[in-house]
């Protein structure tokens, strides 16, 4: 399985194989399924983050009873995870410095 290397930005879920701007804080090396599972997460924490908005305007719900910010902390970990598994030794160093693991 060849494996290529990426530059991640969690913040905004780009993934990128050219460095610019401030794109190579986190650098980690993943075949193709892995960066489609990696999409996917981030994908998953979009919709999540959307579905917190509009629970943000329903004061009737509690923010530690939203189902949507529990699945945004759930893929966000499994992102980080996955980035601590493929990243290089800086992306791990710093990954392992957040102690969000």
């Amino acid at each position: 399985m060849d494996k290529s290397k990426y530059f991640i930005n969690v913040g905004n879920g780009e993934i990128s194989q050219a460095k610019h701007d401030n794109n190579d804080y986190l650098t980690i090396y993943a075949s193709d399924s892995e960066i489609g599972y990696l999409r996917r997460k981030f994908e998953n924490m979009h919709k999540a983050s959307f579905g917190s908005f509009i629970r943000s305007h329903i004061p009737l719900v509690e923010y530690h009873n939203d189902t949507a910010n529990d699945q945004y902390d759930e893929n966000m970990l499994e992102v980080y995870r996955m980035l601590h598994e493929l990243g290089d030794e800086t992306t791990k160093s710093h990954i392992e410095s957040m102690e969000i693991l």
